[in-house]
């Protein structure tokens, strides 16, 4: 039983061909002597220019330097298969690193994975931070308004930024955003000897320039104004820029809760208004897309503006009147109508995307709209309930409920 668990196990590292090698800013010195030898043995080592620098003296193979696109890389990659390949990363190849991207194409058991303490673990050493209570999001060339939801008192986050400018405009963004009073760190080239740690009020740092590898940090503080992104659903109306075409709170928080979304679904909100389903379906898990289909030019921009006000900006904004613009779009999980149902063969072809076991939600509020809702819903089942909300409002020297305009939501399920 021995020897068989022996000979699986050098079955296992001959199929082993690709090695990634996550190395720090203290270069060789912070290698195990399995990790050199990865190097060492290598035919071909792919890395940044800054990667193959730093390991120069123990490569012995030729050297890529990554292209552009990337995406070439993999190609190149792959077609090495029958030679020891070795890939230089930053720190933990699987955090934020290129291993998750090779992983995607080639199989774990085919490669073998030397790690190096990440720039966020070794930023939380450096403050002190326990990492597992720390937010930590990687801005390396994604939009810094990704960090807009993670700002509420008394968080702490760890920012992976792009290039040395990065930490100024981190720090305009959470002052603009009324969080300027966050105590600011800056820590840049870590584990090397180039490595330097600065900390600031974040309204105080200026237009100052930082290495371009570097982490902020932030200890978030609100003043009196500060712009907090609630962590549940129905948020205000007034967070969202509209023109009075939105789905209102409450019934938006009954809306999510019709929606359901499920890790990794993407969302059509057709109609879109003011983006406000797809902006919150968004904000409820990393893994989500969303495409928000509206026919109005400003309506379209505004769209735009909420989803990167509201921190979610990847949210994909089509400008074009359904059904005609669903034409070519990636599939989705859930669709929701939020404006336009009536229009000839939009219903219709909602119903047509969706794959087997896809939600369609629904929302009227015009008679027509409600005829045709109900419709559907005797055609295809699924349920129809209505969304009556009521406001406390002055009658005279006295108070009363005015109710608003009833919505007739049909949930459905493709069978």
């Amino acid at each position: 039983m021995t020897s068989s668990r022996a000979f699986c196990s050098q079955a296992e590292t001959s199929r082993r061909w690709l090695a990634i090698v996550g190395i720090g800013e203290d270069g060789m010195a912070g290698l195990s002597e399995e990790a050199r030898r990865a190097i060492a043995d290598a035919e071909v080592v792919f890395g940044g220019a800054r990667h193959l620098e730093l390991a120069a003296g123990q490569i012995s193979g030729e050297t890529r330097q990554w292209p552009s696109p990337f995406a070439k890389a993999v190609d190149e990659i792959e077609a090495l298969r029958s030679k020891n390949v070795c890939v230089l990363a930053s720190g933990d190849p699987f955090h934020f690193g290129v291993g998750a991207t090779l992983a995607r194409r080639i199989p774990a058991d085919e490669m073998r994975v030397f790690s190096a303490p990440s720039s966020f673990a070794l930023a939380a050493a450096r403050l002190g931070w326990p990492l597992q209570s720390v937010e930590t999001v990687s801005l390396h060339g994604r939009p810094i308004a990704l960090i807009r939801p993670l700002l509420h008192p008394g968080a702490r986050i760890l920012a992976l930024t792009s290039d040395g400018a990065a930490p100024a405009a981190i720090a305009e963004l959470i002052t603009a955003e009324g969080f300027g009073p966050s105590p600011f760190h800056v820590l840049e080239a870590l584990g090397g000897p180039r490595e330097r740690h600065v900390s600031f009020m974040a309204s105080a740092l200026s237009a100052e320039s930082f290495d371009d590898l570097n982490v902020v940090a932030i200890e978030v503080v609100a003043d009196e104004d500060a712009h907090i992104l609630p962590l549940g659903t129905g948020l205000e109306d007034g967070l969202f820029e509209h023109d009075g075409q939105i789905t209102k709170s409450e019934v938006r928080a009954v809306t999510l809760s019709a929606l359901a979304p499920k890790r990794g679904e993407r969302l059509w909100d057709i109609g879109a208004g003011s983006g406000s389903i797809s902006i919150e379906w968004l904000r409820q898990h990393s893994s989500l897309s969303a495409i928000a289909i509206e026919a109005d030019e400003e309506r379209a921009a505004r769209i735009a503006r909420n989803a990167e006000r509201m921190g979610v900006p990847q949210l994909t904004v089509v400008e074009g009147k359904a059904p005609a613009a669903l034409a070519g779009l990636a599939v989705p999980d859930v669709v929701f109508v939020g404006g336009g149902a009536t229009a000839p063969g939009l219903m219709d072809a909602a119903i047509a995307a969706l794959g087997t076991g896809g939600r369609l939600v629904a929302n009227g509020v015009t008679l027509q709209t409600q005829a045709l809702l109900i419709d559907c819903h005797g055609r295809h089942g699924g349920e129809l309930i209505e969304i009556a909300i009521a406001r406390a409002a002055p009658v005279g020297g006295m108070t009363a409920l005015r109710p608003a305009m009833p919505v007739l939501q049909w949930r459905w399920r493709k069978p």
